[in-house]
């Protein structure tokens, strides 16, 4: 397979390599491997950058959303409304939990979840609303925020692909009862393999979550709750650690990157997806088109990888037969539509400049 002149993602470490080595190497000499002091040290730079009193690292991302619903109490009979464009780990992590995974549509231009069809799904078995802020941008909090509070529900934030991001100037993570965050190495904070964090204002429900991942365990081999296995491990921690200083930087840079995109894609024949919130941070920049698979062919034929995030709604997911999804028009449409150009802050400006110059001739028709 040619590898992409333009790829992607860029996840290997560049600047960053050296401080990388030296956390692995700091590892590998202490022989401490998991649930050690780097765990505790990175919990604890975490959670201040992310604005939150506590920051609890767990196995990955979906672990997180788990975790989070199993500390709340929540589990069979219940129910948990989240939006059906995301991976599908979002409704996996709510299946985990023995409850049912409800679907509400998203708005037709950010393609985050949509409030009013969250109003309309809200049933007596809801017991909390998950939004994802998608490709890097918050949902509409204010509004999920009233319907919560109206209906004493729980607010958990799906922040898998958003850190550091903002809505209306609040951190993510932080406007709900919890937010669930992802390492994986394509996250703007990435590992070098798995991992995840739960972050909250609740110390009481932090503290849940930390004995949850660690097999309910009050100390060594005395299990107060039927917990699970799912612990950040030391290299990760430390890899991330070494990575966190750069977060800012990063992000500034998707930032700038993606306000180059949209002046290059003006009078493209794509439809950029809308920047509602400035705390936006980009994990992806994400555009649409009518004929997706054909633009995918063009740009590849031009050595510019791309992606979609995602073909498939997830209530259309064989694995979702029994969650009895609903249809969710607008991002079934979108599933069509979507394609994933480059961002990675190590682009630069002319490979940005060459990949909306090869968007723009693509024949409309």
């Amino acid at each position: 397979m040619t590898r992409p002149r333009i790829p992607c993602s860029a996840p290997a470490p560049r600047e960053d390599a050296a401080s990388v080595r030296a956390a692995v190497d700091r590892v590998l000499a202490s022989g401490w491997f998991i649930l050690g002091p780097e765990v505790d040290a990175f919990e604890a730079e975490f959670a201040a950058a992310c604005g939150a009193g506590s920051a609890v690292g767990v196995g990955n991302g979906t672990d997180a959303i788990a975790v989070i619903l199993r500390a709340l109490g929540i589990g069979p009979g219940d129910e948990v409304i989240t939006s059906p464009l995301s991976a599908a780990y979002s409704a996996l992590a709510i299946m985990m939990t023995g409850a049912r995974a409800v679907f509400a549509d998203v708005d037709p231009q950010t393609l985050t979840l949509d409030a009013a069809a969250v109003a309309s799904a809200i049933t007596p078995r809801t017991r909390a609303i998950l939004p994802v802020h998608l490709y890097g941008q918050a949902a509409e909090m204010p509004s999920l925020e009233r319907l919560a509070s109206r209906h004493g529900l729980a607010l958990i934030e799906d922040c898998c692909q958003a850190h550091l991001a903002t809505a209306n100037g609040r951190p993510v993570g932080t406007i709900g009862i919890a937010g669930a965050f992802s390492f994986y190495p394509t996250k703007n904070l990435g590992a070098l393999g798995d991992g995840g964090a739960v972050v909250t204002n609740d110390s009481a429900l932090a503290e849940r979550v930390r004995r949850i991942r660690n097999g309910g365990q009050t100390d060594r081999y005395h299990h107060e709750i039927a917990g699970v296995n799912s612990r950040l491990d030391e290299i990760q921690a430390a890899i991330l650690r070494a990575r966190l200083p750069f977060l800012t930087g990063w992000t500034a840079a998707r930032r700038r990157l993606a306000s180059t995109y949209r002046r290059g894609l003006s009078g493209a024949p794509v439809r950029v997806i809308a920047e509602r919130d400035s705390g936006h941070v980009y994990h992806l920049f994400v555009v649409r088109s009518p004929r997706r698979d054909a633009l995918q062919q063009h740009l590849r034929g031009r050595g510019i990888e791309t992606l979609v995030h995602y073909p498939i709604p997830i209530p259309a997911q064989v694995a979702m037969r029994d969650q009895k999804a609903q249809e969710c028009p607008t991002a079934t449409a979108a599933c069509g539509e979507v394609l994933s150009l480059p961002m990675y802050p190590s682009l630069g400006e002319a490979e940005i400049d060459e990949v909306a110059l090869s968007v723009s001739s693509f024949p409309e028709d």
